[in-house]
């Protein structure tokens, strides 16, 4: 399904080259999946000439926030992320990744998110790249190794901390992915298959991360009344570590929390001022996992995203299926498992505050196996370029750019991506910054964007005037193989 990456002229195109600076107009030349050069307006010649008059070309945007991880496989037009103009997507977050494990038995809450026993079938991170490359995605795809998948391999009752022997076990396999080009490592402490783990842990994990130059991303351990506590703790676990700290889309959840965004960015710059952090968030006031019963408190809104016994339920309020039974909302939410939530659980402010942030990317935590998925799957990066951006101002498009652009690609050491400079991957979106927006609702969230005009990955033309080519030339991006800047020799 791939072409070979030729030669195109993208002319006339208002540049935005991700590094938060105004733009320019300029003439980007692409040659064999590469930016070859950047000319003069009107300068160019090429055999395939996009005219790009009034539009806006920047690197392709990067959701650092996915869990793909199967879908690159199983759909790899990447449909959802194509049309809102994202070139690469990073995988296996919130400590749930595909590889490595080879499932005995379902997946627990949350593995079940991405996939049921048999998508559970990698050995190894190598298997899995394997096999994702194969697939030829139209996507590029980055990948993190879950500390839940870990411990579903090595640790024999994952309610309780793992023995000095299971961490041994657990390192040995994190070893072995970082060694075949993985990113780095992400935890979900939140989660009951990880809850039970100590920092000491984590961080005998993340040692491993950091030897092998990667990151290590935190869905921390709480996003409620102890917010505080859990971002420290996991700051504290790069620190210890000595390797990038990403903090997963951050939040203030709860009413009792509602505000309090001012208090917990204080907290992140106070400790970006003693190792490297950084964060990521969706622009939407609801989030969306497991649902999960303890978590129902008749005030918040919840959606029930699908449902195992009850699938005709999805899409619908839990409060209207509770009343339809005659059950309180808890009731209702146990009937309902295994099941996935849509939980409405922040406040606008706070969703403002930390999007303007300067040091939050922009990453969807988009559910594509959901029924009735979150918007944010289809909508996120239009929705921060005309209704934040755009329509409210919330920051300039330069800046609005950046955090989909070089602050995520230098983040994760993909250096080759998110930047319109010589000798960059040709990854790249085409679009026009007066038109572009979501369409995805949360009452029908399957919705291309509108606006985004032309993409390419890896110098391909992959999506264009809007519908997909067929053409797909996405590859899984290797850690080592990604660190390069600048034209080549």
């Amino acid at each position: 399904m791939t072409d070979t990456p030729n030669e195109c002229l993208i002319r006339h195109a208002t540049v935005y080259d991700g590094s938060g600076c105004a733009p320019y107009a300029a003439d980007v030349l692409c040659r064999g999946g590469l930016i070859a050069a950047i000319l003069p307006p009107g300068s160019g010649h090429a055999a395939q000439v996009i005219d790009a008059s009034g539009l806006a070309l920047s690197a392709g945007f990067i959701d650092v926030h996915t869990h793909d991880d199967r879908q690159v496989m199983i759909a790899p037009d990447m449909q959802a992320k194509l049309s809102q103009g994202v070139t690469t997507v990073i995988t296996g977050n919130c400590g749930i990744s595909l590889a490595p494990w080879v499932a005995d038995t379902a997946p627990p809450a949350p593995l079940n998110l991405i996939g049921g026993q048999d998508d559970y079938r990698y050995p190894s991170v190598q298997a899995y790249m394997e096999a994702a490359d194969a697939a030829q995605p139209a996507v590029n795809l980055g990948v993190l190794i879950g500390h839940s998948t870990l411990r579903v391999n090595a640790v024999a009752d994952t309610g309780q901390p793992a023995s000095a022997a299971e961490v041994v076990q657990m390192q040995a396999l994190l070893s072995e992915g970082m060694r075949a080009g993985a990113l780095g490592f992400s935890s979900g402490l939140f989660y009951p298959t990880s809850s039970a783990a100590g920092n000491d842990e984590v961080i005998a994990l993340a040692k491993v991360s950091a030897a092998h130059g990667g990151v290590y991303t935190s869905h921390i351990r709480d996003e409620y009344n102890g917010v505080v506590d859990a971002l420290h703790e996991a700051c504290d676990a790069g620190e210890a570590a000595g390797l990038q700290v990403v903090l997963s889309h951050h939040k203030c959840a709860g009413p009792a929390n509602w505000g309090r965004s001012g208090e917990t960015l204080a907290v992140v710059t106070e400790r970006r001022h003693r190792h490297p952090v950084g964060l990521d968030a969706y622009p939407y006031t609801a989030g969306s996992t497991t649902l999960n019963p303890d978590y129902v408190d008749g005030v918040i809104d919840i959606m029930v995203s699908w449902s195992v016994p009850h699938p005709e339920h999805a899409g619908r309020y839990l409060k209207e299926i509770a009343d339809d039974w005659g059950v309180d909302q808890k009731e209702a939410a146990r009937r309902l498992l295994p099941a996935g939530g849509i939980y409405f659980q922040m406040r606008e402010d706070d969703v403002r505050q930390i999007l303007a942030y300067p040091h939050t990317m922009i990453g969807s935590d988009g559910l594509p196996h959901d029924a009735h998925p979150h918007p944010r799957l289809w909508g996120t990066f239009p929705r921060v370029l005309g209704h934040y951006c755009r329509e409210h101002g919330l920051f300039h498009l330069s800046e609005a750019i950046r955090k989909m652009t070089t602050l995520s690609a230098d983040t994760f050491g993909l250096r080759r991506r998110g930047r319109v400079q010589a000798g960059c991957a040709a990854d790249l979106v085409l679009f026009d910054p007066a038109t572009v927006k979501d369409a995805a609702t949360f009452a029908d969230p399957k919705q291309a964007a509108l606006g985004i005009v032309h993409v390419w990955v890896n110098g391909v033309h992959a999506l264009a005037n809007g519908r997909l080519t067929g053409q797909r030339a996405g590859r899984v991006l290797k850690r080592d193989q990604e660190r390069f800047s600048g034209a080549p020799a």
